[in-house]
């Protein structure tokens, strides 16, 4: 378990659409097998440290006319920011997806020193 220190703490939330696939032929809509797409997502300051990192889709359009499988994730978290991954497989046409995401993590606050 991370601890974190009461005034020190930091939360940031977004909301991204990763893509809109059908819009374009792109290859989430028009593509089999193994796919994924990298949306990098900086913060908009830098956590003490990387932030613990919570994505889920809050939008998504698939066609009913195959199997549907999905998977996302944050990956690559760092203090400045993260990688939002998401992966669809075997004959699954995804046509777009919006991801939200809630970062928390330890912050710096005006009375920290920086002793070298």
């Amino acid at each position: 378990m991370r601890r974190l220190t009461g005034h020190r703490i930091g939360v940031e939330q977004g909301s991204i659409v990763l893509f809109s696939d059908y819009e374009d032929g792109g290859v989430m809509w028009t593509g089999e097998g193994q796919r994924e797409l990298r949306r990098m997502v900086a913060f908009s300051e830098p956590f003490r440290a990387a932030p613990a990192v919570h994505v889920t889709m809050t939008m998504w359009d698939l066609d009913q006319k195959s199997n549907q499988r999905a998977d996302i994730s944050a990956e690559d978290v760092s203090r400045e920011g993260f990688a939002i991954v998401f992966r669809t497989w075997g004959d699954t046409r995804v046509a777009r997806i919006r991801a939200d995401w809630l970062a928390i993590g330890e912050i710096r606050h005006e009375d920290d020193w920086d002793v070298e």
